[in-house]
């Protein structure tokens, strides 16, 4: 009996090492291929610098209460609270030691579209990495070589203020092995080009969904209720409902594409609170691109908000 005991331990040890070898493997940091990045191409600064509005990149990596050209220093340090602690957002100038100056390419995009960080860690989707994942590698380059254009500051962002269990960053490999991917977050069977277009926008650079779509307890979002409308990640209030059946239901494309434009809505408003630094950097864009995603929120399937 002892020996069969002993025997019987040793395989569920055995199991277990397996199992957690098995576990680690599967949920290791996964960069790109090297080759991946030879796509990106030749860069073109001013496609970067629109790619650099899609994504409101300033709103989070300005200095704090920045304004004016002081935005374009993207010193970090604003601070992103959510229900799992406060994030600092940090600097992405092209200081070569506080900054990415010394990045490469590769370490660049594989931070923003794996999560990748330039030493092999997990990183926190406080960097909204689960949509920027369908960002094409040309997009990624183009923005790497605008950003390399802007000053540089030495400024360091104060570390992450995460409790236990949201430190252990080698959980989010788990929690990457369940939500990063870079399918698309809604079948459109007969999408046009147009359509197409705001998709890619949508659901990629322009990270609408990081705001809009309500999440589960462990921060991944309800797939079945894209853009249907989540409470305010930073505070009071909820983030509106987008789709069809939503609180735009009654706005035509061309009232989207006018409050995208100028901040105006069919019914006398005027866009306000963090929306309106959104609106600021849509209105950057070319109107084709503020057309595309109108028509990709009018063909998205209408989802009920939930309370």
């Amino acid at each position: 009996m002892a020996g069969r005991l002993v025997k019987t331990i040793a395989a569920l040890a055995v199991l277990g090492v397996v199992g957690a070898g098995s576990f680690l493997y599967v949920t290791r940091p996964q960069p790109h291929p090297a080759a991946f990045w030879d796509g990106a191409g030749t860069p073109d600064v001013s496609n970067g610098e629109l790619v650099f509005s899609m994504g409101g990149c300033v709103s989070c990596h300005k200095a704090p209460n920045a304004t004016g050209e002081a935005e374009l220093v993207l010193a970090g340090g604003v601070a992103l609270d959510s229900p799992f602690g406060r994030f600092y957002a940090p600097n992405i100038s092209p200081h070569e030691t506080a900054g990415i100056g010394g990045w490469t390419l590769a370490d660049f995009g594989d931070a923003l579209t794996r999560g990748v960080g330039r030493n092999g860690e997990h990183l926190y989707p406080s960097l909204p990495y689960g949509s920027y994942s369908r960002m094409s590698a040309k997009d990624v380059g183009d923005l790497f070589a605008y950003i390399k254009t802007l000053p540089a500051s030495d400024n360091v962002a104060p570390p992450h203020e995460i409790g236990f269990p949201f430190n252990i960053r080698l959980a989010l490999g788990g929690w990457k092995f369940l939500y990063l991917n870079d399918q698309p977050r809604v079948e459109l069977a007969s999408a046009d080009d147009k359509v197409k277009r705001g998709q890619y926008i949508v659901e990629g650079s322009g990270h609408c969904g990081e705001c809009h779509t309500p999440r589960d307890a462990t921060g991944g979002f309800l797939s079945d209720m894209w853009l249907a409308g989540a409470p305010n990640p930073e505070g009071k209030g909820r983030i509106p409902n987008i789709t069809p059946e939503g609180s735009i239901a009654a706005w035509s494309e061309s009232d989207i594409v006018t409050y995208l434009t100028d901040g105006n809505t069919p019914d006398f408003d005027y866009v306000g609170g963090t929306m309106a630094d959104v609106q600021k950097n849509m209105a950057k864009l070319p109107a084709s691109d503020r057309e595309a995603i109108a028509a990709y929120l009018k063909a998205i399937p209408g989802r009920k908000s939930v309370q």
